[in-house]
């Protein structure tokens, strides 16, 4: 059994035990949280898809951590202009452990 949930505009597969990341999001570690909009739900007697959601299913998932990915790095150049800049950027991201979808 497993569900398609929205965190911070983007789209995750959530099954449970499992885990995944999401961009940041204002917990702590240890808190558990809901996900309300679960856009498809499998389960072992079909398919059932939202029209945007599906009614009545939440996620419900515990903070693991809070951690900071890999740095990248965004260059500008102007050629013949002597131009150069380097930028770093690390993004910020929680990961969620999935503990049970709910249907009601």
């Amino acid at each position: 059994m497993y569900a398609i949930v929205e965190s911070g505009g983007r789209q995750y597969r959530a099954e449970e035990g499992h885990s995944f990341s999401v961009e940041k999001l204002p917990y702590e570690v240890g808190e558990q949280i809901e996900l309300n909009n679960v856009y498809l739900l499998a389960q072992e007697d079909g398919i059932q898809v939202g029209q945007p959601t599906v009614p009545d299913a939440k996620v419900k998932a515990t903070v693991v951590e809070q951690y900071r990915g890999k740095k990248i790095f965004v260059w500008k150049y102007r050629p013949r202009k002597r131009y150069r800049r380097r930028q770093g950027h690390r993004q910020y991201y929680t990961r969620l452990r999935v503990d049970e979808i709910v249907i009601k």
